[in-house]
């Protein structure tokens, strides 16, 4: 059967809910996973066999054994889902609950969403050099299946530095049935490539925005920097061209970066900008609203690059798509956004009418203040500044067939004749004031 673990029968459910009141129990959960990972080399060193160390009071973990086994799973399918809903929650719930600790390796659900929605990848390779947990990969399967593909169809390829967050990814992979390749280990993408020779279909990726410890100086000559030398105290553009160097020819990418990669001119970014600008593997600029990440209120944006503009008979050589999706969204807590489906259907809908790539029958048209199309003319003119902003105008307001200069001489009338009521209404009051005995001095 593709795309399954095997689960001894010592180490399956049952087996552990029916020893949950044992005193031992965590010590049986380390020997369960130890032989799911001895049946399932892909596993090996990668599940957390901690359990008989926790720190808990008596009973706490059999409690908890019974609480799960009480989920209602209905079913093979249904139970795959359930859980992978489960431990995505209770990423979130983690991520919200240590903020930018949490944050570094938990995209926003919402967030993830748009990043797939654009992408649409039916089939092929997918690719995150920076995977986290693996929210991207678990919305890639979610969209294939939602469009009537099959689960697995996509390849799943991811790289992640932190060895607890790599065994977090292979974990929620595993539980939703995901076949994938994260490398042999946790480490560097810059430094340790885990794919050297991968060319995806697609690449989604959420970086950590504007590191400067990323040993870039020893970097200074490496084949990935086509369109120029990222500053070593900045990683954003590294990040850019590395993702660019793994697409195919007509792959396309999604990327969310601090909004300061838009328009920075610090040590050789805006000439890395305007190359890849003149060399059209920039697609599509989303400006994000705040308060979208745990993690950072740094201003975010999506790049969408693509190194093939010509899709389904239609070219988009020299056009570029701006959106400013700043007023969407709304908050679901004091301190956090979310995007709506609305939301996400809105921007996707824009994306996919400009490339006329199939997705929707809707047909492009600007809309001012929200999206625009733009020559390359015009973004030299704008020295190569990529901010959504600049480009889509404001938002129309309704014509009531009244000219500005109309508008202007009527609200001007309107302005004396109330100063001339204003003054009428002061010489009374000083007249009043006077015959009590209060004169009313208005040099004063």
């Amino acid at each position: 059967m593709a795309n399954v673990f095997w689960v001894p029968e010592s180490a399956r459910w049952e087996a552990i809910r029916n020893q949950a009141k044992q005193p031992d129990i965590g010590k049986r959960i380390d020997d369960a996973l130890i032989a799911i990972e001895q049946d399932n080399p892909r596993l090996k060193g990668i599940l957390d066999k901690r359990f008989a160390r926790t720190q808990l009071e008596d009973g706490k973990l059999g409690e908890l054994i019974d609480l799960v086994s009480s989920i209602g799973f209905g079913g093979k399918d249904k139970a795959k889902d359930v859980l992978g809903q489960v431990y995505e929650y209770f990423l979130g719930q983690f991520a919200s609950a240590e903020g930018k600790k949490g944050g570094q390796f938990y995209t926003p659900a919402s967030v993830v969403k748009v990043l797939v929605e654009v992408l649409s990848p039916h089939k092929g390779k997918v690719y995150d050099p920076c995977c986290g947990s693996g929210g991207m990969f678990v919305q890639s399967e979610k969209f294939v299946e939602s469009h009537g593909g099959k689960f697995g169809d996509l390849s799943i390829y991811g790289q992640e530095a932190n060895p607890t967050t790599w065994r977090l990814v292979a974990m929620n992979l595993a539980i939703r049935g995901m076949d994938f390749n994260l490398g042999k280990e946790p480490a560097d993408t810059f430094h340790r490539d885990q794919h050297p020779d991968l060319r995806a279909d697609y690449v989604l990726a959420n970086p950590p925005f504007n590191i400067s410890d990323w040993g870039g100086e020893k970097l200074a000559s490496d084949p990935r920097w086509v369109y120029g030398t990222p500053p070593a105290g900045n990683a954003n553009y590294g990040w850019l061209q590395h993702i660019l160097w793994h697409l195919k020819p007509t792959g396309t990418a999604g990327v969310v970066l601090a909004n300061g990669s838009m328009s920075s001119n610090t040590n050789n970014e805006g000439a890395i900008r305007k190359a890849m600008v003149e060399g059209d593997v920039v697609e599509v600029m989303v400006s994000l609203p705040p308060q979208l990440f745990f993690n950072t209120q740094i201003p975010a944006c999506l790049w969408f690059l693509a190194k093939d503009k010509t899709k389904n008979g239609r070219s988009r050589k020299g056009e570029f798509l701006f959106i400013d999706a700043r007023k969407l969204g709304r908050m679901e807590t004091r301190v956090n956004r979310i995007f709506d489906d609305a939301d996400i259907d809105k921007i996707a809908r824009a994306v996919h009418a400009w490339r006329q790539d199939g997705e929707t029958e809707a047909i492009y048209a600007d809309e001012p203040g929200f999206c625009r199309s733009v020559k390359l003319d015009e973004i030299r003119e704008h020295g190569y500044v990529l901010t959504a902003g600049r480009y889509v105008g404001t938002e129309e307001v309704e014509d009531d067939d009244e000219a500005f200069a109309e508008k202007m001489a009527t609200l001007t009338t309107k302005l004396a004749d109330q100063m001339k009521k204003g003054q009428a209404l002061d010489g009374l009051i000083g007249e009043k004031l006077a015959k009590l005995g209060y004169p009313l001095d208005f040099e004063k």
